[in-house]
C-alpha cells in the first residue's frame, strides 16, 4: 500500500531583513489575499501597516508597497514568518496543518544588530521561548489581522508601541 500523500504545501515569502535589522516582526504564514499579491499584509484590512506606520510616523498604507518594504528597513526593522510552508484552505491560523518552519539559526549572523523579536499574534507567538532563549528581548503582540477582532485598532496600537521600546 502506497504511503499516504501529503497534500501541497503553500510557500511563505523571504525575510526581509538586513545586517542594520534590530526588530524583527514575525507573522505566522501570509494570508490568501498576501499570497495572491506576493506581499506581506496585503488584505486591505489588515492593520499591520497602519500600526507599523503610527509607530515610525509615516504613512505606510498611502505607499507602493516596495516603498514600505524600504521604509521599514530605514527604521531598522524586519519583516517575516514563523512558518516557511504549509497546507491551508482559508487564511486563518486555525487551518494550518503539516507547518514547516523558517530556519532561524543564521539570523544572529545576517543581523548582527538584531536586538527584539516580535510576534504577531498568538500563533507566531508560540515561538517566542525559542528566540527569548537565544538572547533576544521578546514581544508577543495582538494580531494585525481583520479576523483578531476582540480590540479596536487603538488597544492594539497601545500593545504595539512596545516594539519600539
Amino acid at each position: 500500500m502506497p504511503a499516504p500523500r501529503l497534500p501541497s504545501l503553500l510557500t511563505g515569502f523571504p525575510p526581509v531583513i538586513d545586517q542594520h535589522t534590530e526588530i524583527l516582526i514575525l507573522g505566522s504564514f501570509p494570508g490568501t489575499a498576501s499570497l495572491d499579491a506576493q506581499q506581506y499584509y496585503a488584505h486591505p484590512r489588515n492593520q499591520f501597516w497602519k500600526l507599523i506606520g503610527s509607530l515610525i510616523n509615516e504613512d505606510l498604507p498611502a505607499l507602493p508597497y516596495a516603498e514600505r518594504l524600504l521604509r521599514l528597513q530605514a527604521h531598522r526593522i524586519g519583516v517575516w514568518d514563523v512558518i516557511a510552508a504549509c497546507a491551508r484552505e482559508g487564511s486563518l491560523d486555525s487551518a494550518i496543518r503539516h507547518a514547516r518552519h523558517n530556519d532561524f539559526a543564521l539570523l544572529k549572523q545576517e543581523c548582527p544588530q538584531l536586538r527584539r523579536v516580535c510576534f504577531n499574534g498568538k500563533t507566531s507567538g508560540k515561538q517566542e521561548a525559542v528566540f527569548a532563549e537565544a538572547g533576544f528581548d521578546t514581544l508577543v503582540l495582538p494580531s494585525s489581522s481583520p479576523a483578531y477582532a476582540l480590540m479596536t485598532f487603538e488597544q492594539k496600537l497601545t500593545l504595539w508601541r512596545g516594539i519600539m521600546r
